[in-house]
């Protein structure tokens, strides 16, 4: 009988000293990530002046993680409290009560009204998955389209969730701009009804947004079709160093009456990346339409139902982050000083894209270069082939995403001459002269 079960359950019973079958044989690596890959690639590299350019976090210009004085300020006025409970319902909504106002603004009728229904999340990524499931589960049927490009692990977390992806366009490799014809043509034609997901801001990987006149297009055309949006904010202040001016296309969606999703992730803007805080939001429509009928009702069965799938995944985030968010967002002082961190690492990575482009330039190089400074935030999609991304890799020591995507957090006063030079290199007509094997170029 014992003997029996072994066999039914696949484990061998065998004594021979050849190796038995494992539960786990049939298990194969999983693909690395394309961003994580990079990082491997550039600490396995011994060079001296290697540079990552791949790279999601802001870096000073020593190219140095930052601890912003503002998280060091909430940091001592939080100190005494004890965090070795789970997250308390106050600090919980505390969060999620400043988080809106952020992105939804601070006397917007929504806040007023109370017409939203949110949760902490880990980080910006544990709130899309929680709203992956929530669409799974409640439109069972449905699909979510993805701007092409968009974050690599976009698709990864909606398909954990079995919700099929489809992408809409959105990057015009010729104009290194947006191709709003083609982005249009596609929201028309999918189904009445469908999913979108969005970035309202600083776009990854491209760092190019739409207008806020092609904004309220995308927004009418909406509205029409009665599609759902869904924001990922990743990058709120980073775009233009003004945290209310990075808000606006949502602002312009919830002027026309949309019911919107928001991810939203601290882990950029507020130097937070270890601390993986973010927060998850519904907002509830004006009018009765949809799933929403009672505004104040609704809210908090979706908000139920929320905590419901966050629960059978992780239960609650770590509080300390969540402690440092509230109070910064909460303290009006330390807000302020937050607000202008905000503007000075934004000007940094503005500064950067003008000197590249600049440094470009005084090479001659023959490529149009305009799409540094045209594109904002903190990636700029550059237009290199992946040959060219694997030449700065191997010969320069350079690492980005093959995609051709460069974190301008990465580059620095003391590395962007010698970072223009090596793309000048891989990118020019007349490769006669090696114009960088030479270390000094960096030093």
């Amino acid at each position: 009988m014992i003997i029996s079960r072994f066999l039914r359950r696949g484990i061998s019973t065998s004594t021979s000293p050849t190796r038995r079958r494992s539960w786990w044989d049939h298990v194969t690596p999983a693909l690395k990530d394309p961003i994580n890959a990079v990082t491997d690639a550039f600490l396995a590299d011994p060079c001296p002046y290697k540079i990552n350019l791949g790279v999601g976090a802001f870096r000073d210009d020593e190219g140095k993680p930052v601890v912003l004085q503002c998280v060091r300020e909430a940091e001592g006025k939080i100190g005494a409290t004890n965090f070795l409970e789970s997250t308390s319902t106050a600090i919980s909504s505390k969060l999620v009560e400043e988080s809106a106002k952020l992105i939804y603004g601070e006397d917007s009728d929504v806040i007023k009204e109370r017409r939203f229904a949110g949760i902490p999340a880990l980080s910006g990524t544990g709130a899309c998955r929680i709203f992956a499931e929530f669409q799974k589960r409640f439109y069972p049927d449905s699909t979510i389209y993805f701007p092409d490009p968009t974050w690599s692990n976009h698709r990864n977390i909606w398909g954990d969730a079995h919700v099929p992806g489809r992408t809409f366009h959105y990057y015009h490799p010729d104009s290194k701009g947006l191709n709003f014809v083609a982005l249009m043509d596609d929201v028309k034609n999918a189904p009445d009804g469908s999913f979108f997901l969005l970035h309202p801001c600083a776009h990854n990987p491209t760092g190019v947004d739409p207008t806020d006149e092609q904004w309220r297009e995308i927004s009418s055309l909406f509205k029409v079709k009665n599609h759902f949006p869904f924001f990922d904010v990743a990058y709120q202040g980073f775009a233009s160093g003004d945290v209310e001016r990075d808000a606006q296309a949502i602002r312009i969606f919830l002027e026309d009456g949309h019911s919107i999703g928001c991810a939203q992730s601290f882990a950029k803007n507020l130097g937070l990346y270890g601390h993986r805080v973010g927060c998850l939001s519904n907002l509830t429509r004006i009018d009765c339409f949809s799933i929403l009928c009672n505004d104040k009702i609704q809210a908090v069965a979706i908000k139920s139902q929320l905590k419901q799938i966050s629960n059978t995944m992780y239960g609650s985030p770590p509080i300390h982050g969540i402690s440092l968010v509230s109070k910064i967002l909460s303290n009006p002082d330390i807000k302020a000083l937050w607000l202008k961190e905000v503007k000075v690492m934004a000007t940094r990575i503005q500064r950067m894209r003008a000197t590249l482009r600049e440094s470009l330039e005084r090479l001659r190089s023959p490529l149009n270069w305009q799409h540094i400074t045209n594109q904002v935030g903190m990636f700029c999609f550059s237009g290199l082939t992946r040959a060219e991304v694997d030449q700065l890799a191997k010969e320069f020591h350079i690492y980005m995403t093959h995609d051709g995507r460069i974190s301008m957090a990465g580059v620095t006063t003391k590395n962007v001459d010698y970072v223009a030079r090596a793309i000048h290199e891989v990118t020019a007509s007349d490769r006669d002269s090696k114009i960088l094997h030479n270390i000094g170029a960096y030093k």
